[in-house]
């Protein structure tokens, strides 16, 4: 029992360590990791050494594929190019298999993990936030082969207590059926844990401890591919149809390398073997394995060398087949998982961007939001065109029509407010750098300017209804005058998008804003002087001026709100 409890706490202290790892890397490369991704998609060869080479260093194929699909959700990536980039984070997950076989198994990493920790603790004593992030990474990199060294020394040796895992030994004896029974196996073992690197650091030890022979642990590292799709279904099961298909791809694409491998197995484990001998250690297809092997005898060498060069070959190879029928691939899973139709509004009250919900890497989350708030100030922008048409209105008929659009575009506001600052607070429950608390702090202050925007687009709405009430209306040239208003308004909204959509680094044109402003506000006054003079002069009456003033003041309090968002960016 207490080995068992040994060898689960030792398996958490694995994953603890990978996640650290992989939120340490994140952190100090978030802004490269974002403009990479961004760089490498054009052609089917950048794509694929994309998902390598961001799962090479994140340490994490789910991460990387729930990244992905919450890419996809966001308009980032296309589906195609995502299905790319996950051919690539298969390949690259492979290195985690290298990884633990090269240094946990062949050397004691754990003897250098511990003096690891002392620099990490250094490292984090730092005033840069920089250094900070770089021991997470060093504490995490340590803890993960600490983990691995207790789970090899909990692990029961079978040669003192063979009855221990007699029954595992059993499902051997099945022929082919063994071969599927420890692919189930394999499968279950990823979906309980929620990482593939995980099960395959337990499958090499089970390997190089003798419980299980080479064939059985080629079995379980096709178990393992399968296994690992569920995480990205399971992120984008909330997500837009788009996210949905790039999920499915993934599991399509390891699925019919799986049926392939199994198809060819004994050769293709034969294969393996050739070219592991070529390496100069023993063929793991001739090793007797019911003889026993010792831990870090050469036979066990090649066997964990055999498993990790199976893990590599099959998803080289899977990809080397399948990046050809990329668009082929594009359009079983588009036939699959069918968009349907919405009215207008239903479209705009949903969120276009961050309906999958936080990334499993939050470092690059914030990209999703960013997007969203491009599209709520397109939608704000769009909501002026009402405010015209309501002003405008010739009956009541009209003007109720665009009153209610009105009043619906600032539900529609609030909602995509809310929404946004929910998944703003979820990203920022994680552990993040500094850099990203201070964008989210710039942004909850961004979608709170365009509530207000879409509040004053409905107390124009309200200020046109009590007109109407008291039976007045506006002249051709208070009409003109608004219009003017509008048009400045509609300039400064303009400057906003703009801004917004400033990569990082790229400087916000504060200036252009501001003149903007500077400008509504102006002929806010001059107009609004005017009128009283025209009151004065008894050109017109107060109870018709009163609400011409409301609303140019109304437009001016938009113009407010807008250069403010320049100034939180």
């Amino acid at each position: 029992m207490m080995q068992l409890l040994t060898l689960l706490g030792a398996m958490g202290m694995f994953l603890y360590g990978m996640n650290l790892m992989s939120s340490g890397l994140q952190k100090a490369a978030g802004d490269r990791l974002r403009n990479f991704l961004a760089a490498m998609t054009s052609n089917s060869f950048k794509r694929v050494t994309t998902g390598v080479g961001i799962t090479a260093v994140i340490q994490s194929s789910s991460a990387t594929t729930v990244m992905v699909v919450g890419f996809v959700n966001a308009g980032l990536l296309t589906l195609t190019q995502a299905v790319g980039v996950i051919m690539g984070a298969n390949i690259g997950t492979t290195i985690t298999a290298w990884m633990v076989a090269l240094l946990g198994f062949k050397a004691d990493i754990a003897v250098l993990a511990v003096p690891l920790m002392a620099v990490g603790f250094v490292l984090s004593m730092a005033k840069k936030e920089r250094y900070k992030h770089i021991s997470e990474l060093v504490i995490g990199f340590s803890l993960l082969f600490l983990g691995l060294s207790l789970m090899k020394n909990s692990v029961p040796d079978l040669r003192q207590t063979p009855e221990v895992l007699s029954f595992i030994q059993q499902w051997c004896d099945y022929g082919f059926g063994s071969v599927l029974i420890f692919l189930l196996f394999g499968t279950v073992l990823t979906l309980v844990l929620q990482s593939s690197s995980a099960t395959m650091a337990l499958t090499l030890i089970m390997l190089s401890v003798g419980w299980i022979p080479f064939e059985m642990a080629a079995a379980m590292v096709l178990g393992e591919n399968i296994g690992t799709t569920i995480t990205a279904n399971i992120a984008a099961s909330v997500g837009n149809p788009n996210a949905r298909r790039a999920a499915l791809a993934h599991t399509f694409f390891n699925i019919f390398g799986v049926i392939w491998a199994l198809a060819i197995f004994r050769p293709f484990l034969m294969f393996v073997g050739m070219v592991i001998s070529w390496m100069g250690y023993p063929n793991p297809m001739e090793i007797d394995f019911a003889a026993g092997i010792t831990e870090g005898s050469v036979e066990s060498t090649a066997s964990l060398y055999g498993v990790s060069m199976l893990h590599t070959l099959f998803n080289l190879i899977n990809t080397l087949i399948l990046v050809w029928f990329t668009p082929l691939i594009v359009k079983v899973v588009t036939a699959a998982i069918k968009s349907k139709p919405k009215d207008e509004d239903e479209v705009k009250v949903k969120l276009k961007f961050i309906e999958a919900g936080p990334l499993g890497t939050p470092e690059l989350a914030i990209t999703q939001a960013k997007n969203e708030i491009i599209h709520f100030g397109q939608i704000s922008r769009n909501g002026l065109g009402y405010i015209k048409s309501a002003v405008h209105a010739k009956d009541e008929e009209e003007f109720e029509f665009f009153r209610k659009k009105l009043v619906k575009y600032e539900e529609i506001a609030d909602r995509i407010e809310y929404e946004i600052a929910q998944f703003l607070n979820a990203v920022s429950q994680h552990d993040i750098s500094e850099e990203t608390q201070a964008r989210i702090k710039s942004m909850y202050k961004i979608i709170g300017e365009m509530e207000s925007l879409g509040d004053s687009g409905e107390a124009i709405s309200r200020i046109l209804s009590r007109r109407n009430i008291h039976g007045k209306s506006f002249t051709e040239r208070n009409l003109e005058k608004i219009d003017t208003m509008i048009e400045l308004l509609d300039q400064a909204y303009e400057v906003m998008i703009e801004n917004l959509t400033k990569k990082r680094g790229e400087e916000i044109s504060l200036r252009r804003a501001v003149d903007c402003e500077i400008e509504i506000n102006n002929t806010r006054t001059t107009l609004r002087e005017e009128e009283i003079l025209q009151i004065e002069q008894g050109v017109t009456s107060y109870a018709n001026s009163v609400y011409y003033i409301d609303v140019i003041s109304e437009i001016e309090r938009m113009g407010d709100y807008i250069i403010n968002v320049s100034e939180a960016l």
